[in-house]
């Protein structure tokens, strides 16, 4: 039982990142500041979908990490992309 769920999180979020990558280059616009966003939106979609009401089984608990190390990374590009935008709006 356990083996379904994590191959149902595994299959969804697989689904995620290939409908992401699929419309972001429908729409021209695959960049990898986009696919991070919102491969990291869809880790975040699918861990609240696929959550168990009672237990919370220990690999879920090592998603943690994941998570974390997602939203330095995130931090990051935002980060850059506005010190990027800092001196044009300074001239």
């Amino acid at each position: 039982m356990a083996v379904a769920r994590r191959l149902r999180f595994v299959y969804a979020l697989t689904a995620w990142l290939l409908a992401t990558v699929l419309l972001l280059t429908l729409f021209d616009a695959l960049v990898p500041e986009l696919l991070y966003s919102f491969s990291l939106v869809g880790l975040f979609v699918v861990i609240e979908l696929t959550a168990p009401f009672n237990v919370t089984p220990r690999w879920r608990k090592r998603l943690r990490g994941l998570i974390i190390a997602g939203l330095l990374g995130l931090g990051f590009i935002i980060l850059r992309r506005t010190l990027q935008a800092l001196p044009e709006a300074l001239e």
